[in-house]
């Protein structure tokens, strides 16, 4: 009989990766997720039991561990509200109490390599003692220590690409000559797949890591060199100054505020194992351990392949808005609605192809600067800024972050194509973006396309009425361009395929 394990954080960076390799290796996996719409598109999606529900729920939780021999608690916080440290303790006890009541044999954890007798950052404060917590409950606890993990689309390898590759010459704080051990994310992985077979009744932390000790300018100076980029200058001030290095972090790279200050906060200490103990217990991967130098050549090679399998920008997403009324007018709500509506004989699929490869490095189809400029200005206040990119350069699935977008539909009927995207800016109010491609018949060839592009605004309170106001000129400035620039993309991808399909002989 196949071992049921149980995993929370599946829609997250690592949970995400795990749960398939789980699979592969013979388990019977449940997941534990807050919005079961995330997994939709997840290629194992038909192949786990889904529980909807929050870590948060004592009933929840114990209906979820029914029957678990091994439960992977991969959930961290990374937001800085305030109580957040309270809050994760008091989720961490709920999960040990009802995994004790339901029998399960083993709780992992994934927290963070620390040193000892130090004052450690919120966050990592806060790891520590959630794996403090699971390591004194009624059931044996498996924590792994990490430092920082490379891997296509993780917060780390992004914070280490965006700043070398946008600053040839970097003055930076006193951390940057910490040592730090950093991980491939295939290693990670492989001592998470393997810690249900650990011996029953193991109790205790395993450092995990490289073995190769580096700095963060050294880190730094490894992407350039990897990236065939030209040779990077960073400069070590005598001052740590956490607090603006995460500011400045937050305005070069897709990493919102919110989770540079901890990200940087981490590296105020050196990050290295101190044993290596998991030896004695787990084989390394065949080839061994890979060095950071192969991490990174994995992670370049995943993306400019597109095939990046999970990112932090899937981790780090708000918790889902209310499905967006079809009535304008619904339950009295004020909604302020900007519909650009054009009609093209270019046939719906080429199109789809335009609205699904928005933004990134396609961008938005008008103002560029405009955009760039609204960005930096979202970033100042704490907001996810422009420059988050997407997972995938021309395929999007609900959930994935487009900028400061993400996405909340898909919608396909024989009707065409909708695209549903939610802001994730800073406004006052919430903010949908919303661009279809409709068959109208209307095309030389019986087939044409109805481009339908609305902008839908919840106001909240006068200033967000007064939002509104300020921003329309611009919106009379960008969307009709954008309109009309999707539909003469659209047209050269249908010249381009009707060429390949009747070449010139």
């Amino acid at each position: 009989m196949k071992q049921q394990v149980l995993v929370t954080g599946a829609t997250g960076y690592i949970g995400g990766r795990l749960v398939p390799r789980l699979l592969d290796a013979g388990y019977q996996v449940r997941v534990l997720v807050r919005s079961p719409a995330k997994l939709k598109a997840v290629p194992w999606h038909d192949q786990v039991e889904i529980v909807e529900g929050d870590l948060g729920d004592a009933a929840t939780v114990a209906r979820a561990c029914d029957g678990v021999q091994t439960f992977f608690y991969l959930v961290h916080s990374m937001g800085s509200g305030e109580g957040f440290e309270r809050k994760e303790l008091e989720m961490a006890r709920t999960v040990a109490e009802a995994a004790a009541r339901a029998h399960v044999q083993r709780i992992v954890y994934l927290g963070g390599l620390h040193p000892e007798g130090v004052e450690l950052s919120r966050h990592m404060r806060s790891r520590t003692a959630v794996g403090r917590v699971l390591l004194e409950c009624d059931v044996p606890a498996v924590v792994f220590q990490a430092g920082v993990v490379i891997g296509s689309g993780s917060a780390s390898f992004e914070m280490i690409r965006h700043l070398t590759e946008n600053l040839p010459v970097m003055p930076a704080p006193s951390w940057v000559r910490r040592k730090i051990e950093p991980i491939a994310i295939r290693d990670v992985l492989h001592y998470l797949v393997h810690a249900p077979q650990l011996p029953a009744g193991l109790n205790r932390t395993f450092d995990i890591g490289s073995r190769e000790v580096l700095t963060y300018a050294g880190i730094m100076y490894g992407y350039a060199h990897q990236a065939g980029l030209a040779q990077r200058r960073v400069y070590s001030l005598p001052i740590p100054a956490p607090k603006l290095a995460g500011w400045w972090v937050a305005l070069t790279t897709p990493i919102p505020h919110s989770m540079a200050v901890p990200l940087v906060e981490s590296l105020q200490h050196d990050a290295v194992a101190a044993e290596h103990d998991i030896d004695d217990y787990i084989p390394t991967p065949d080839g061994g351990l890979t060095d950071y130098r192969s991490a990174l050549q994995l992670a370049l090679g995943k993306m400019a392949s597109g095939e990046v399998e999970t990112s932090w920008t899937n981790a780090s997403q708000a918790p889902p808005s209310d499905p967006l009324p079809s009535d304008p007018e619904w339950a009295g709500q004020t909604v302020f609605v900007d519909e650009r509506t054009r009609s093209t004989d270019v046939a719906p699929e080429h199109v789809w192809r335009v609205i699904e490869g928005i933004g990134g490095a396609n961008g938005w189809y008008s103002w560029p600067a405009a955009w760039a400029i609204r960005g930096v200005l979202d970033k100042l206040v704490g907001g996810a800024g422009h420059n988050r990119g997407r997972r995938h350069a021309d395929r999007l699935v609900v959930g994935d972050a487009v900028d400061w977008w993400r996405v909340e539909a898909i919608e396909d009927s024989p009707a065409g194509k909708v695209l549903r995207l939610r802001a994730e800016m800073r406004v006052p109010g919430e903010a949908w973006l919303e661009l279809s491609a409709l068959a109208d018949g209307g095309g030389a060839a019986g087939v044409g396309t109805t481009y339908r592009q609305r902008a839908i605004y919840f106001p909240r309170g006068l200033s967000g009425k007064l939002y509104w106001w300020l921003v329309l000129p611009f919106h009379g400035l960008i969307f009709p361009s954008m309109a009309r620039k999707i539909i003469q993309r659209a047209a050269a991808y249908q010249s381009s395929s009707m060429v390949t399909r009747n070449p010139v002989t």
